[in-house]
């Protein structure tokens, strides 16, 4: 996953979508799509269709946390027989992974903990109607055809239930010019689980994205001290899922 350096073709059906503004690439994900940003204020996510690439999913979970939370607004989903779009609103803000932040990664993760925090408090786990608990986890990467080993398919017990992310990388966390959380991106996986899962995937992220020994300090401005076993577990499980 990363942000595109060379030019990228783009596909007909977003030129289509575009009805004719101005296109640019800003995000390239592991399974090959992309995500363009238009000159009249939106954002085009293109890609093959795929189980880990569900557009009307994410749709859905946009719409509903977008009533508690700031998220894009889905302006169109849909696709074809290969491939699938969701064009959404765009929100002033850029990626915590933009080279502006890259350059302060002290800053940036602790904004990824605080807005991570933020999303974690704001949304209502009882009026959430999506999961990404371990169990539904395992039944969705068995629908993908991987088996996820025997020690990881039972739980721990659970911290702190909370609305999660579902990919809570780095990448997927919005800051304003004074590097302050504005809102949340790609939220196709979005369900009720432990705190946990977010954070071992948000953890994983900070070395991924700006290096070795970030870790602690995106737990100190999420607001909770380490649990080496949680994140462990739930590193372990993202790896193999």
């Amino acid at each position: 996953m990363s942000i595109p350096l060379d030019p990228v073709p783009v596909p007909d059906a977003v030129r289509t979508l575009a009805q004719g503004a101005a296109l640019d690439a800003v995000w390239r994900n592991s399974l090959g799509g992309v995500t363009f940003r238009t000159g009249d204020g939106r954002y085009i996510k293109w890609g093959m269709r795929h189980p880990e690439f569900d557009v009307a999913a994410e749709a859905e979970r946009l719409a509903w946390a977008g009533r508690f939370t700031p998220v894009p607004r889905v302006l169109q989903a849909g696709g074809d027989d290969t491939h699938a779009w969701l064009v959404t609103a765009a929100i002033d803000g850029r990626s915590a992974v933009d080279p502006r932040w890259i350059a302060d990664p002290e800053k940036a993760v602790r904004a990824v903990g605080h807005g991570l925090r933020a999303l974690h408090d704001e949304l209502p786990v009882d009026a959430c109607p999506f999961s990404w608990g371990v169990e539904q986890r395992i039944e969705d990467a068995a629908a993908r055809g991987i088996r996820v080993p025997n020690a990881l398919r039972t739980a721990p017990p659970i911290d702190t239930l909370v609305v999660c992310h579902g990919d809570a990388c780095c990448p997927n966390t919005l800051l304003d010019d004074d590097g302050e959380p504005v809102a949340h991106v790609d939220l196709g996986s979005l369900g009720v689980a432990d705190r946990w899962a977010d954070l071992a995937a948000a953890t994983m992220s900070t070395v991924w994205n700006y290096g070795f020994g970030w870790e602690d300090a995106l737990l100190d401005a999420y607001g909770v001290a380490p649990d080496r076993e949680l994140l462990t577990y739930y590193q372990d499980l993202w790896n193999a899922t």
